[in-house]
């Protein structure tokens, strides 16, 4: 159990480590001015009535400021990777090379899939070898991303570059009349934040506040670019929203305040487009959203931004776009049925920095932390709790992801979620003191993980193991 005066001894350890003096900003005549990188799409082969992909992983160098490489990592590349896409219904084969001088391991975020190929920390791939993944996709349409889930190296790894999109397509998202042309009108986004210094190098762990609180940085990649510029077609873009960095939640918004509607969060279409100013997002969701340029003239600049910072530009077209009305109904989605449910359980997230820990436990390999029955349903109420560390009402500190589920949120405090939130999910931000009331059901048996996506947490023990049979 942790107590106090270990809490307020880990908080001393990590004041006591040095700091880096970093610039907030550099010379912008230094930066490498490029258009936005869509990944491309990871080809496939099929034989015997499956889809063959091929991942490396592997070391690489990456110049964010002119003159200044960094060396990074990548997936099949020098950083990120490419996208990977695929049916409901297809059988899927995915071999994994480790070419690092690290153990590392690949986990398909938000797929349900058996724990043995879930790519947690229980499928290590050591230097040299490969891991073969196989699975049936049995689930809907939506954008879900792999990223390496080792016992500790997890937020180092994602941190260098480790990280690429998983896109589901099914009947539903086929007949759909949004916008859907890859690359042009239907267009990913990667955002990612890095602690930049004025000769354009990246810098990881340099004070007190990054052990505590997670990594953040002071510049904004979007799909490994620095600040980029997209040029918009006139008319309606679908921009999928991954937030692949290892601390910080955004709130994200466009500079001339226009709205936009939100489609799907992270499993998959909401059952009606819900019109927003503005989304929070935390590490590890995904939302997708629809935003209309078809009003701008020609030349027109809007700036993706967060909190006064606009880090990725929008050039508008005279290209015509997507000029279609939304559907107005995206998905069925059934409401929760408490009859179904067996059990209750309750999640306490707690601490910061080395003393972290779920339910007064920090991640043990050798420890299953709660048992599951396949085929059942159960509520789970996780609540953030920080005591002496506690921030601001509406601090995100913690978030919570669980593997081999997605699963319904209830309630947030005891009121209904917000239109964003009444999709199917698989990760959750928890403000301090908030209780999120959770549905999840169990249909793939195995090992899984429960956890902090503040990959410095995750890493430093947030994180425990459930069971499924």
């Amino acid at each position: 159990m942790i107590n106090r005066r270990n809490f307020i001894k880990g908080i001393m350890a990590a004041a006591a480590l040095p700091s880096l003096t970093v610039s907030k900003s550099y010379a912008s005549a230094a930066k490498v001015e490029n258009m936005l990188a869509v990944p491309p799409l990871l080809e496939k082969t099929r034989s015997g009535g499956v889809s063959r992909f091929s991942i490396s992983v592997q070391e690489g160098v990456s110049e964010f400021v002119k003159g200044s490489p960094v060396n990074t990592l990548g997936y099949n590349g020098n950083l990120l990777g490419k996208t990977i896409r695929a049916k409901k219904g297809e059988k899927v084969s995915i071999s994994v090379k480790n070419n690092l001088k690290e153990h590392t391991t690949t986990h398909w975020h938000g797929l349900l899939v058996p724990g043995n190929m879930d790519g947690g920390p229980h499928q290590v791939i050591k230097p040299g070898e490969t891991w073969n993944a196989s699975f049936t996709i049995e689930q809907p349409a939506a954008t879900a991303w792999y990223h390496p889930h080792g016992d500790g190296n997890t937020a180092s790894q994602v941190y260098k570059g480790l990280g690429g999109l998983f896109l589901l397509d099914d009947e539903n998202s086929a007949k759909l009349d949004i916008p859907d042309e890859y690359g042009v009108n239907d267009v990913p986004l990667v955002i990612q934040d890095r602690l930049f210094s004025e000769d354009g190098q990246i810098h990881y762990l340099t004070s007190r506040q990054d052990y505590i609180f997670g990594m953040k940085g002071n510049k904004v990649l979007v799909n490994g670019v620095l600040e980029p510029t997209f040029e918009a077609p006139k008319g309606k873009v679908r921009f999928r929203i991954l937030n692949g960095s290892n601390a910080r939640t955004y709130n994200l918004y466009f500079s001339n305040k226009q709205s936009f509607d939100i489609i799907a969060s992270d499993g998959g279409f909401l059952p009606k487009p819900a019109k927003m100013n503005s989304i929070r997002i935390s590490p590890g969701e995904r939302y997708e959203i629809i935003a209309d340029f078809s009003a701008h003239k020609p030349g027109s600049e809007i700036y993706l931004a967060d909190s006064g910072y606009n880090f990725m530009k929008v050039i508008v077209s005279s290209k015509k776009g997507f000029t279609g009305a939304l559907p107005e109904k995206l998905a069925e989605y059934d409401p929760a049925d408490m009859s179904k449910v067996v059990a209750s359980r309750r999640f306490y997230m707690n601490g910061m920095g080395n003393m972290v820990n779920i339910n007064g436990r920090r991640m043990d390999m050798r420890r299953i932390n709660e048992y599951m029955t396949l085929g059942t349903t159960e509520i789970w109420n996780v609540v953030s709790r920080m005591g002496m560390m506690r921030g601001g009402s509406s601090d995100i500190l913690h978030n919570f992801h669980a593997h081999g589920t997605l699963f319904k949120v209830i309630s947030r405090n005891g009121k209904p979620p917000a239109p964003e939130e009444r999709g199917w999910k698989d990760t959750v931000a928890l403000p301090d003191n908030e209780v999120v009331q959770l549905m999840a059901s169990f249909n793939h048996k195995g090992i899984f993980m429960y956890h902090c996506h503040i990959l410095e947490h995750e890493d430093r023990g947030m994180m425990g193991q459930y069971i499924v049979k």
